[in-house]
């Protein structure tokens, strides 16, 4: 049910968002106390946060016709707010949608799933000099010498699924940067923070990815150079990723905001 509180809990997550995201301006204050609380008390509001707050319709009240719109977006937006500290939106994921890997350069994010249920691979760049970098095996299928200049060696960091009662999904610049989100067993929506926003003259655009597979040596059948499993301990899996043009069956189209008008 909506709350009643005079002023709507989206708008308290936009002020909140603001006074968070100011210490960003100064990178040395991402890993700072104050910036720490503060973020703490961002994510307290967004895990609070339902479909009914900002007016949407969960799938189980939507009307249907009973037909599937094969031309209709697989992905729409609608845009709440945006400044040079942030922006916030809610994405919406029709049944069996997927939002290919992505990047988010020098952008810390919080996702929140205002209904259904979405599973999330999130990924890190391993930056060159990395004792982990090593020279690119052979992919199944080979990946032109061309293309070597777009292989990006990774770290699968971990594969999750969030609904309505889960709190938000976290990245930063350099933890959980890359993700991949997957709608499951049915359509999503999510609420979706950015700071700062993608700017491309200032060097943060989107990149998408795919990841590779890894020849299998013959006479083995092991894959000589694929994952580095680590220990029980928490190791990571290390593979290789191949930066790729926005894929063709993925577009994202916009919808109306239909909830409370957000002031910043």
């Amino acid at each position: 049910m909506p709350r009643n509180n005079k002023t709507p809990l989206i708008q308290k997550i936009a002020k909140q968002a603001i006074m968070t995201f100011k210490f960003l301006k100064s990178p040395a204050n991402q890993d700072s106390t104050i910036f720490a609380e503060k973020q703490a008390e961002l994510n307290s509001l967004v895990t609070a946060l339902r479909a009914a707050d900002l007016k949407i319709a969960s799938p189980e009240t939507k009307a249907t016709s009973g037909t599937t719109d094969q031309q209709a977006p697989p992905v729409t937006y609608m845009h709440i707010c945006e400044t040079d500290m942030f922006s916030m939106g809610v994405f919406l994921l029709r049944t069996g949608a997927s939002i290919p890997l992505h990047d988010h350069p020098g952008m810390n994010g919080m996702l929140k799933v205002l209904y259904g249920k979405v599973s999330i691979r999130c990924f890190d760049k391993v930056e060159s000099g990395h004792p982990v970098s090593v020279a690119p095996p052979r992919f199944d299928p080979p990946v032109p010498p061309f293309q070597n200049d777009s292989l990006r060696r990774s770290v699968l960091r971990s594969v999750a699924e969030y609904s309505e009662t889960s709190g938000p999904c976290l990245l930063t610049p350099k933890r959980d940067n890359l993700h991949q989100i997957d709608a499951v067993d049915g359509p999503a929506a999510f609420l979706d923070i950015l700071a700062p926003p993608y700017d491309p003259d200032d060097g943060r655009d989107c990149h998408y990815y795919k990841v590779l597979q890894i020849q299998v040596d013959p006479g083995t059948g092991e894959k000589g150079n694929q994952e580095h499993q680590e220990d029980e301990k928490g190791r990571e899996n290390e593979m290789w990723l191949l930066e790729i043009s926005q894929p063709e069956d993925f577009w994202c189209g916009g919808e109306p905001y239909p909830g409370p008008v957000v002031s910043v």
